[in-house]
């Protein structure tokens, strides 16, 4: 198992010192580890979207990855940090739900971290990606053992943003997990779960249009047209040809879509 990769997911953005600041911390107690920036550009407060991101990129790393989420609009309440033990990586993260498809893909373990002892002092209440989340990584990566954080728990917060409701005898409602840096709106319809999508007529209704055009490629788009793919993730995204479908549509993360089969 690898030691000493730590990969960051925040919605601080880069106009701001936070998430320097959380690499000093790591760096200052363990100054040999090396951090990966996954993205600091989650949009603000969006659970689900960095939820899905986490989801996406944990697997390419090596086991032993520390993986830390601040994505927390809850910091300073009464909502706990914990560190979860699952596929041979940790990760950690305010108790917000926000490792929801972590728990629905792996066998985990659960912890609440409360060792203070590990925590920078004085501790903030509106900022620990610093003062808990920055130091517990490190020394997770330098080879102190879980149970030192704190004790098993079974009560942890699960949600299920990305599992679409069916809201008809062939409508299902679902949601956009993430828009990417392209404006393509990645939902949570896996085309696994609804194959007929590719070779049956559908109607995906987002915003104000309704999509109609299932193609392999973004080059299989025509330009100026919207269509649906499966997405590298699995899940279906829509989509334009160069340009963005998120712009057309006015739509983000959060925003409804409704899948009709026919």
């Amino acid at each position: 198992m690898a030691r000493g990769i730590i990969t960051l997911t925040t919605d601080f953005g880069s106009e701001d010192p936070y998430v320097g600041i959380m690499k000093g911390v790591i760096l200052g107690l363990a100054p040999r580890c090396r951090i990966v920036d996954l993205t600091h550009q989650v949009q603000a407060f969006e659970i689900a979207e960095a939820g899905f991101v986490i989801w996406q990129s944990y697997r390419y790393f090596p086991k032993g990855t520390v993986h830390v989420v601040v994505v927390d609009p809850g910091v300073g309440t009464l909502r706990r940090p914990i560190l979860v033990e699952a596929g041979g990586h940790y990760f950690l993260a305010p108790d917000n739900g926000v490792l929801s498809m972590i728990f629905d893909d792996l066998p985990h373990k659960v912890r609440a971290v409360t060792a203070e002892r590990y925590f920078l002092k004085p501790l903030s209440r509106t900022f620990h990606g610093r003062d808990v989340f920055a130091p517990v990584a490190a020394r997770l990566a330098r080879g102190v053992l879980p149970s030192r954080f704190g004790k098993q728990i079974g009560d942890y917060a699960r949600l299920e943003f990305y599992k679409p409701v069916r809201t008809g005898k062939r409508i299902w409602t679902g949601s956009v997990l993430r828009v990417d840096r392209f404006g393509n709106l990645i939902t949570n319809f896996r085309l696994s779960e609804f194959p007929t999508v590719a070779t049956r007529p559908f109607l995906l209704r987002a915003g104000m249009e309704t999509i109609t055009r299932f193609v392999g490629t973004f080059g299989e788009c025509p330009q100026g047209e919207l269509a649906v793919l499966e997405g590298s993730t699995g899940y279906l995204e829509i989509v334009m040809n160069q340009a963005s479908a998120a712009r057309k549509l006015g739509c983000g993360p959060g925003s409804p879509v409704e899948l009709t089969l026919y």
